[in-house]
């Protein structure tokens, strides 16, 4: 499988990169947290570790570690816009469980 983007998605991170004016690409992973047991960390990417696995879609680059894919593959990664709010939602086909405040999830 893979990790895939929304055009609004890949729109907003060649943005950010833009804006940036430096990295190859956005790291996805996830760490240990929150009420559910796990949480989405999103970072700009400097660099591609070795032991890193590369997704390219609509010319972005996602880097996800090996411990996190796990946990995210096959997840689409989209931006919306509700209302005053905006922010990267997560669409990820593992989730069994998310916590009430959507912050985190288990698989």
């Amino acid at each position: 499988m893979a990790i895939t983007l929304t055009h609004s998605a890949a729109d907003r991170v060649q943005a950010f990169l833009t804006n940036r004016g430096k990295g190859v690409g956005l790291r996805l992973g996830v760490k240990t947290s929150g009420c559910s047991g796990m949480a989405y960390v999103l970072e700009f990417a400097d660099v591609i570790n070795d032991d890193d696995s590369v997704f390219e879609d609509k010319h972005v680059k996602v880097i996800v570690d090996k411990k996190s894919l796990v946990y995210i593959d096959g997840t689409e990664l989209d931006f919306v816009k509700e209302g005053l709010n905006e922010g990267f939602k997560f669409n990820n086909p593992n989730v069994q469980h998310e916590c009430g405040c959507g912050e985190s999830f288990n698989v």
